[in-house]
């Protein structure tokens, strides 16, 4: 169809199989969202760490709750998930007959929901558990599934390409092996289901008849679904503003704004060690209360520690421990006397 885009072929795919574009453009979605909404609340949480440091620091959890609310809205209501619902796709099982608004059958629902929301969650904990591993000297039966575990992701990603490329050449009807394991596959929503989403009622009104316990998960449902569609809507308008996020924050631009906006590096002050100040001047570190070794500086927030101390720390809470601005270990900043 022209709609579809002058750059792809008029004629329909075999079987109204949705074209590669189209399927991996939805893909990826759903990638541009999580990273946007991250630096959005890196800014907030170092704006006002006391009140929205929690936010940081559960970001993860977060997310796999509203995603998990998001994707059951949408594949309740119409047999698809957030991102596919943009490229007009619905996803249907070996029943290519049934109607969209009717939503998956449970086994499928539950299998897309699954790999949908909180696999995604789970490698993002494997990769930070990972990293963490990484930076322990602990050479025990670890090291075996550190090393193993970039060729299980090369396995995975090699399975991702080969499933793409018998889709492009019309051997299989799913591209990526998430759809094939929920037993699904893309479609495009046909007349019939755009004219059934646009009439299907919004849900049964409450009975007198119906018992405390319908009741109850009828207003449960409601407000799942009132928290869904707000998400929905607020990520339908958020998507347009991403490709400006992404130039925005991207490093080249970030490179222009701070040659324009930086200011000259002032010079040190002189005299910072004169032989009349130096022995009653103690350098205390604020973390273990000792006289300062190896001293380093947090650039978060310009307090200087002890090296160990501050690396230590950082590495395991992510923040500043004086202020709470959160910090990495790429913010530690040696600091050089002039006596060495």
């Amino acid at each position: 169809m022209a709609e579809r885009g002058a750059h792809l072929t008029s004629a329909a795919p075999a079987e109204d199989r949705p074209f590669i574009f189209e399927v991996l453009a939805q893909d990826s979605l759903m990638s541009a969202v999580k990273p946007t909404l991250l630096h959005a609340v890196k800014i907030l949480a170092t704006s006002n760490p006391a009140r929205y440091g929690f936010l940081w620091q559960r970001f993860d959890e977060i997310y796999a709750i509203l995603d998990v609310l998001l994707h059951h809205y949408f594949l309740s209501r119409t047999s698809v998930s957030f991102s596919e619902n943009f490229y007009g796709l619905k996803r249907v099982g070996e029943d290519s007959t049934r109607a969209a608004h009717l939503g998956l059958r449970r086994r499928q629902h539950w299998r897309s929901l699954f790999l949908l929301a909180l696999l995604p969650y789970l490698h993002t904990k494997l990769e930070k558990v990972l990293a963490r591993l990484r930076d322990e000297d602990d050479f025990s039966i670890r090291l075996a599934f550190l090393a193993a575990y970039p060729f299980v992701c090369m396995a995975w990603d090699g399975w991702v390409f080969c499933q793409q490329l018998l889709y492009v050449f019309g051997k299989t009807r799913t591209h990526s092996p998430l759809l094939w394991l929920a037993g699904v596959k893309l479609s495009y929503l046909t007349d019939n289901d755009i004219h059934s989403l646009d009439l299907k009622p919004s849900g049964p009104a409450l009975s007198p008849s119906q018992s405390f316990g319908e009741k109850f998960q009828r207003l449960v449902s409601t407000a799942v679904g009132g928290v869904a569609v707000s998400l929905s809507t607020s990520l339908s308008i958020g998507v347009f503003f991403l490709q400006f996020l992404e130039w925005w924050y991207s490093s080249e631009n970030q490179s222009t704004v701070k040659s324009l906006t930086s200011l000259p590096t002032p010079p040190p002050p002189l005299h910072l060690h004169s032989p009349e100040t130096s022995h009653t001047h103690i350098k205390v570190c604020p973390l273990c209360r000792k006289v300062r070794t190896n001293d380093t500086a947090l650039a978060t927030s310009g307090f200087v520690f002890c090296y160990k101390c501050i690396y230590v720390y950082v590495k395991a809470n992510h923040r500043c421990p004086l202020t709470g601005y959160p910090s990495g270990l790429q913010h530690l900043i040696k600091i050089y006397t002039p006596d060495g």
